[in-house]
């Protein structure tokens, strides 16, 4: 059994991959329909969040465009999730080098609640928010993952380029930080 249940009918990712490489357009509109809103929670979870979008077009750009190195070693999802991750890791990095040029202000910089702030009016949700949003960016990752995509801590190790051990230990950390900020 897979951590992802596609319907009974539905062609599984393999399949949708092998009708991309015969020349079927639409196994791989099937295949970003699938797992479109998977990359882009993760990536938001990451700190992209006004680029999301672009982030997940990219991601696919460059699936599709070396779907050749993928051996099926991990899910179809985790490795697009590997390479969001490397995406957004190279922006930051982009980024970094940019405010060495470019001064930036706190001022200029949105805050990671904008969205959140809107859609969350309760007081629970509103300290969970803050106990997630202080979580490190790994465990904030990690968190998401397991929480709101439901991976198992392999699936995770391999999207966060970590060990199953350490993305065990970084979400529990993350669970224990998150119930201490919202007991305070």
């Amino acid at each position: 059994m897979t951590d992802h249940h596609p319907s009974e009918h539905a062609p599984d990712d393999a399949a949708l991959i092998a009708r991309w490489r015969n020349g079927d357009e639409r196994a791989a509109s099937a295949l970003v329909e699938r797992h479109a809103q998977h990359i882009a929670r993760f990536v938001a979870s990451l700190g992209e969040r006004d680029e999301v979008e672009e982030v997940v077009q990219d991601t696919y750009v460059r699936a599709f465009g070396s779907l050749d190195s993928f051996r099926g070693e991990s899910t179809f999802r985790t490795w697009l999730l590997t390479i969001a991750r490397n995406l957004v890791r190279d922006r930051q990095r982009g980024r970094k080098r940019a405010r060495v040029q470019v001064e930036i202000h706190d001022d200029d910089v949105a805050t990671s609640s904008d969205a959140l702030e809107d859609a969350v009016a309760a007081e629970s949700g509103e300290r969970l928010r803050r106990a997630v949003e202080q979580l490190s960016p790994m465990q904030r990752s990690i968190f998401t993952l397991r929480v709101t995509e439901g991976m198992s801590y392999r699936e995770i190790a391999l999207a966060v380029g970590s060990t199953e051990g350490a993305a065990r230990v970084h979400y529990h950390n993350a669970m224990r930080a998150i119930r201490e900020t919202i007991d305070e």
